[in-house]
């Protein structure tokens, strides 16, 4: 590590894995706390010798050093530790460094994820943001295990669960949506029981010998009552808070199959949001459409469904939001450059990519970036974490009639598209074309953009 690393890791703070200790002779019993939440979590560093800021009093963590003499025996009480069974169930992963900053000697605790649950005296301890927190109810011991696991709930076999539990009048919807995002679509030749294992949904569990339908099978096309018995917790609340924020404007709650799910949570975000048009090149999409879809298939697709926490998903004044439970391998907030894109449920995910219900892996939280602005004047918060929440701004009918600054919907335009046509700015800004003519040629003449093509979808790009 780098004195580099060590000022941009003083300036950021602690977080979910970054944490400041002070050391005097001997670490204290809160160190090996966050050893164990990080084992726990995502792994992280400890430094010894730095000071947070609430605790220094000052405005920003200060490196206040451990002794020299006796970096030695710090490090060696610490692994003793860490491999006393009296004191860990499981000894968590370590290495040391050590690092010297501005005439201090840094103690650096790397601790790598843990395969397994890792108890501190019989207690599981969790990272929170910048906190380890005591697991105390089963639902959190139940996330972490989850956590832990390296397979998907969505294969689990059910030997006792039989084509006739499964919604097979809505085969040939599905046929028809395959067709449709794709010509000469193999499923549209296939039986029914081809096009359920042609879809990975009767699965051979090869550790157990055991086969049949499964998990994903029952959510994806299981009647009501057959979902009900198999995944009891499973719903999606929505609900409209406007006008009564201590209860609900209108509500339904879906508990039914992942097709008719999505139709029904879609037809009710139609329902109460405003309708706004972009020109989005030379074609006009509908922005409330997208970023909806978008927001109903994550939640649906990508939701840890073993996991009791019901996902959710609210219209308020201000936006459109969901919740839902998650497998997470990154905690902390998403952005167009900061994700790893992770099927939670890829044979589900799969099989609402084939009826065109979603797109490439990662293509979703991108749409929402690059439409968010344009449909509520603000960007997405998408938080990773055992629940995934997603919020999108969203403007009142009144506040969508009312005119945007055009030259900041340019600058938006350009950084979402690389390039901005007259007609598309005029109808986010909710001016005249000539307005906008206005301000482009004004750019245009101070050399920042430059001018493709002869046709009314000419495009504008910038000179640098």
């Amino acid at each position: 590590m780098t004195l580099d690393d060590i000022r941009l890791i003083l300036v950021q703070g602690e977080g979910t894995s970054v944490e400041f200790k002070r050391c005097g002779n001997m670490p204290e019993i809160d160190t090996f706390e966050t050893i164990c939440s990080f084992a726990n979590r995502q792994g992280g560093n400890v430094f010894l010798g730095i000071v947070d800021a609430e605790k220094s009093g000052t405005c920003k963590p200060e490196a206040i050093g451990v002794d020299p003499d006796r970096a030695v025996e710090i490090e060696r009480n610490i692994a003793n530790r860490l491999n006393d069974p009296s004191f860990f169930n499981v000894p968590p992963a370590v290495e040391f460094e050590r690092v010297e900053f501005n005439e201090k000697l840094i103690l650096r605790i790397w601790v790598t994820v843990g395969p397994v649950v890792h108890r501190l005296k019989g207690v599981v301890y969790d990272r929170i943001a910048d906190t380890d927190r005591k697991v105390v109810t089963d639902t959190q011991l139940a996330a972490i295990y989850i956590r832990k696991q390296e397979y998907y709930s969505e294969r689990k076999v059910y030997p006792y669960l039989g084509i006739s539990d499964l919604r097979l009048d809505l085969l040939a919807r599905v046929r028809k949506m395959a067709a449709a995002k794709r010509s000469n679509h193999p499923w549209s030749e296939m039986d029914d029981e081809e096009l359920l294992r042609s879809a990975n949904l009767y699965l051979k569990d090869y550790e157990t010998g055991r086969e049949g339908y499964t998990l994903a099978a029952a959510l994806l096309l299981g009647k009501d009552d057959v979902i009900a018995s198999i995944a009891p917790a499973y719903k999606t609340d929505a609900y409209v808070q406007r006008n009564d924020v201590d209860r609900y404007d209108d509500r339904i709650v879906v508990k039914t199959n992942l097709i008719e799910a999505y139709d029904a949570l879609l037809g009710f975000a139609q329902k109460h949001l405003s309708d706004k048009f972009f020109l989005d090149g030379t074609q006009s999409i509908s922005l409330r459409d997208v970023i909806s879809r978008e927001l109903i298939a994550n939640t649906l697709v990508h939701r840890e469904y073993t996991n009791p926490y019901p996902a959710k998903m609210v219209i308020d004044m201000g936006s459109i939001r969901t919740e839902n439970a998650s497998r997470p391998r990154f905690v902390g907030k998403l952005s167009p450059g900061r994700f790893n894109p992770l099927p939670k449920n890829p044979i589900i995910a799969e099989f609402f990519n084939n009826i065109g219900r979603a797109e490439s892996l990662g293509s979703g939280t991108r749409n929402l970036f690059k439409y968010s602005w344009a449909y509520g004047g603000g960007q997405p918060e998408l938080i990773e974490g055992d629940v995934f929440e997603a919020r999108v701004p969203v403007a009142s009918n009144s506040e969508s009639s009312q005119k945007l600054d055009v030259d900041w919907v340019i600058e938006r335009m350009l950084e979402s598209y690389g390039h901005v046509t007259v007609a598309a700015v005029a109808n986010i800004a909710h001016v005249t074309e000539r307005t906008v003519r206005r301000h482009i040629s004004d750019k245009v003449s101070a050399g920042e953009l430059l001018g493709m093509g002869e046709t009314r979808a000419r495009k504008y790009v910038r000179t640098k």
